[in-house]
């Protein structure tokens, strides 16, 4: 079945895959746009999980405050190039993830800066194991890496803080 370039557009618009990638794709899911998108993203995973270990020397400040202004966020993101870091999604990716922390609270990025002692679970206190706020079925760490198999770089949150008025030292 020849898979037409309007088929292939729309895979491209819903994934930010190649034209190629979503071409070949779209043939091999015999045109089924869902089935072809979801082997782009499981390719696109797979992929972004290869790139964990490359140098993040880049990326953005990003900042949430919340309506009232009595609560407030900041989160560092680095990605490998600042061609990534300029981007719309990375840009949005940063912008949500300050507004997750300015939401949830989170304590610490991931299971590894977990101190051994802390009794909370790791979904409710690291940022990466929490849902996300506007998707509960995904967690942070799972949009991170949707974000990192699109743009084909490695992603990170280095770090995060989180300001409400009346709380601190």
């Amino acid at each position: 079945m020849a898979v037409s370039p309007q088929s292939v557009r729309t895979l491209r618009d819903r994934t930010g895959a190649g034209v190629m990638d979503c071409k070949n794709a779209l043939d091999a899911a015999d045109g089924d746009l869902d089935r072809a998108e979801a082997a782009l993203r499981k390719q696109g995973m797979a992929q972004a999980a290869t790139k964990s270990g490359r140098a993040t020397t880049e990326g953005v400040v990003d900042l949430y405050v919340h309506a009232g202004k009595r609560v407030g966020a900041m989160v560092e993101v680095n990605c490998e190039t600042d061609f990534v870091a300029r981007t719309t999604e990375f840009n949005e990716l940063a912008h949500n993830l300050a507004m997750q922390v300015a939401a949830m609270a989170p304590l610490y990025v991931d299971t590894d800066s977990m101190p051994a002692d802390e009794a909370r679970s790791p979904e409710e206190v690291c940022l990466l194991k929490q849902s996300y706020i506007k998707d509960p079925g995904m967690t942070i760490g799972d949009l991170v890496l949707g974000v990192r198999a699109r743009v084909g770089e490695n992603i990170r949150v280095s770090r995060f803080v989180r300001f409400s008025l009346g709380e601190g030292d």
